[in-house]
């Protein structure tokens, strides 16, 4: 009952990911909906599962929640100030390990994936701060999300 059962990416006004974003997003998808823990706090909110809508508002991340038979559970708005860094961070480091994955041995691949790790565990944890006290998420699901606020961001 606390989880997420279906989520959708508003990028309507967003320009065509690449073919390795693109996937990135589907295994993020994937992922988050085999396993997750999404939790809203307080006594008057209806119990999940959920689903969840992200978009992107006025230069904020907006999140709103529904329950699976439509009902509203909660709607939040984040600014993207502060996943600003973290996300031009990632997508340079992606850039880097998808080049490298076509041209560099398997021992300079994993360095610059252990790099890709810390910054998407960088983001994940701001993304869990800024939800703090709004809706209470694990790691796992914290980085997944992190990935779909990140084909989101228009730069």
């Amino acid at each position: 009952m606390t989880r997420i059962a279906h989520i959708v990416l508003d990028d309507a006004n967003l320009p065509p990911p690449t073919p390795e974003i693109e996937q990135e997003r589907r295994v993020a998808m994937f992922d988050l909906l085999e396993e997750n823990s999404f939790v809203l706090p307080g006594d008057d909110v209806p119990p999940g599962p959920y689903a969840v809508r992200l978009s992107i508002a006025d230069k904020r991340l907006v999140f709103d929640v529904d329950t699976e038979d439509g009902r509203p559970a909660a709607a939040f708005h984040l600014s993207l100030s502060p996943f600003r860094q973290a996300v031009k961070d990632y997508f340079q480091i992606c850039k880097s390990y998808f080049d490298a994955v076509r041209t560099l041995p398997p021992g300079r691949i994993e360095t610059i994936d252990q790099a890709r790790r810390a910054i998407h565990d960088e983001g994940a944890r701001i993304l869990q701060e800024r939800l703090k006290d709004k809706a209470v998420i694990d790691d796992a699901t914290a980085r997944r999300l992190f990935t779909l606020v990140c084909v989101l961001h228009d730069g």
